[in-house]
């Protein structure tokens, strides 16, 4: 008998697999794909996992498959091979579910999303991507659909954590806190027009995904977007340009050669009211011109303080700004940072 020559898998690799490696990720094989497991230049898993409990991170989740079913029969198509209720989804919604055998044991678990009467979207596994496409397929044919694996056709990015809405506003016009847990909606994110941007937050915090263009150039300039840059966010006493090179340097350089279009300000309301995560910043017209990152009171300055990104013409000291509060214009000063300093022994 021949011999039976040993083939070697082939690792594939998402749209963003260069900019991963650019920013110094440790690359892993995972279920077949090449995948960031961790960023050890920004503290590693531990501190990673923390940001994304407290503050928010984002994630590369383009290695997930996706499936859609369109057509008359779509929905009957749903019902048969999971095993939630697809009819309860009104458009716009979706669904914990899963495609079992006729054993009852899993084929695999999805996220069943309704985007049009006739038209849902599955969201699988990486892993089991081209079972899974198969698999609906087949079980699908007699019913009056199209089935298509679009598992190639986007970018999938997630935005998880506690401010993961507050990042996300900033590069759409899709108005987010209009968009509940497990609904799904259409938006304009990063220029890029008819985005569909998901709140199921799979990491158990709230979270977003949204699915771009899966090409490299598109992938890469939403994924820069995303992530914040030094000089906006006032911490560059804190970089060292002066160092011959590291990770970002180059962004941070181009950045600052081209001018900042928003700074992060320090704000205190003057009258009363409380300006949190996601609020709109408005100038003395109620013109929006930014948002505020972080909000609460101060109980030992007895002041409510906020931190906020405006362009840099409103963040002199002193300036009056409006804070949009359930559709009142309330009035805050802009403040230095930070808000508390410790008294020197002396």
């Amino acid at each position: 008998m021949p011999a039976v020559e040993a083939t070697t898998p082939t690792i594939r690799r998402t749209a963003l697999n260069a900019v991963h490696r650019q920013m110094g990720a440790k690359m892993v094989e995972f279920n077949g794909w090449d995948m960031p497991v961790e960023y050890p230049s920004s503290g590693g898993i531990i501190a990673e996992h923390m940001a994304v409990r407290t503050g928010v991170g984002i994630f590369d989740v383009s290695h997930m498959g996706d499936i859609r079913l369109s057509g008359p029969g779509a929905l009957a198509a749903v019902q048969h091979i999971s095993m939630n209720d697809a009819a309860r989804l009104a458009v716009g919604q979706a669904q914990y579910s899963a495609l079992l055998y006729p054993q009852g044991t899993f084929v695999d678990d999805v996220i069943v999303h309704r985007l049009a009467d006739d038209e849902y979207l599955l969201v699988i596994n990486a892993g089991t991507r081209e079972k899974d496409f198969n698999w609906v397929r087949e079980n699908t044919r007699n019913f009056d659909c199209r089935v298509e694996n679009l598992s190639d056709d986007f970018t999938q990015i997630a935005i998880q954590g506690p401010r993961a809405v507050v990042v996300l506003q900033k590069l759409t016009d899709a108005d987010l806190s209009s968009v509940k847990f497990y609904w799904v909606m259409r938006g304009t994110v990063c220029g890029l027009r008819n985005i569909l941007i998901a709140r199921t937050g799979y990491t158990g915090e709230d979270g977003f995904e949204i699915y771009i263009p899966a090409d490299e150039a598109t992938s890469a300039r939403v994924w820069n977007e995303i992530l914040i840059n030094v000089w906006e966010a006032g911490l560059d006493r804190f970089c060292k340009m002066e160092k011959p090179e590291f990770i970002g340097r180059a962004a941070l350089e181009k950045a600052r050669t081209e001018g900042l279009n928003r700074v992060l300000t320090g704000i205190e309301m003057i009258d009363r009211g409380v300006a949190r995560d996601g609020y709109k910043v408005q100038d003395e017209t109620g013109r929006e011109i930014g948002y505020v990152t972080s909000g609460s009171p101060a109980p030992f300055l007895k002041k409510n303080i906020a931190l906020a990104y405006v362009p840099p013409a409103f963040s002199e000291i002193g300036r009056e700004l409006k804070v949009d509060i359930r559709g009142q214009g309330v009035t805050a000063r802009v403040v230095p940072t930070p808000f508390y300093k410790r008294q020197k022994k002396t």
